[in-house]
């Protein structure tokens, strides 16, 4: 898909697909300096030489940009509101996206976003933080797993249908919460 975009004057042609078979990431580079105009980008290399040689319309090097994550994978959106884009980190997030398993972009996320945990304690290895995650839809699945699993000691098969999963549920609610990552309902506790 090709778009041109008017700004300040200038007629600015980007080349972008978003309907790729294979979904790469897309950012913009956003100038500070309201006479420059930014840029999309999708790799640190393309970032650098296109940040590098843009000047403003007074010939000065521009040097500071807001950086906006436009598209890629949705646990890859999540994983960029918890990383907090800058041009500080955008290299190491780029890398983190690409090569990071689902799994520890998901830990990352509920880590930083979620249990309060800084972004260095977990960005070098997101499986160093203590957090429970269940791939589960609700507390009271949660409850019926830890009651299968013997978590509330051997209970007889003839009592199992007396047993109450909503209240068991709540109670786990004090200890455990509930969230949506990437179109994934997840339950976790942060130790």
């Amino acid at each position: 898909m090709r778009g041109v975009f008017l700004f300040e004057g200038f007629a600015v042609l980007t080349l972008f697909s978003s309907c790729e078979a294979d979904m790469t990431l897309l950012f913009y580079a956003q100038p500070y300096d309201i006479s420059a105009v930014g840029f999309y980008f999708n790799s640190i290399e393309d970032y650098d030489k296109k940040a590098s040689s843009l000047k403003n319309r007074y010939g000065d090097k521009v040097e500071e940009f807001e950086i906006q994550y436009i598209d890629g994978e949705d646990i890859d959106t999540a994983l960029a509101a918890a990383w907090g884009l800058s041009q500080c980190n955008i290299a190491a997030f780029i890398e983190a996206a690409n090569e990071w398993e689902d799994e520890h972009k998901t830990r990352y996320v509920i880590a930083v976003g979620e249990c309060g945990y800084d972004h260095d304690q977990v960005a070098t290895n997101p499986d160093r933080v203590d957090i429970d995650i269940y791939h589960l839809d609700s507390m009271k699945e949660l409850a019926e797993q830890f009651v299968d699993e013997g978590q509330f000691g051997d209970i007889p098969e003839r009592l199992q249908f007396y047993i109450d999963y909503d209240a068991i549920a709540r109670d786990l609610a004090v200890d455990y919460s509930e969230t949506e990552i990437a179109g994934q309902r997840l339950i976790y506790r942060c130790a």
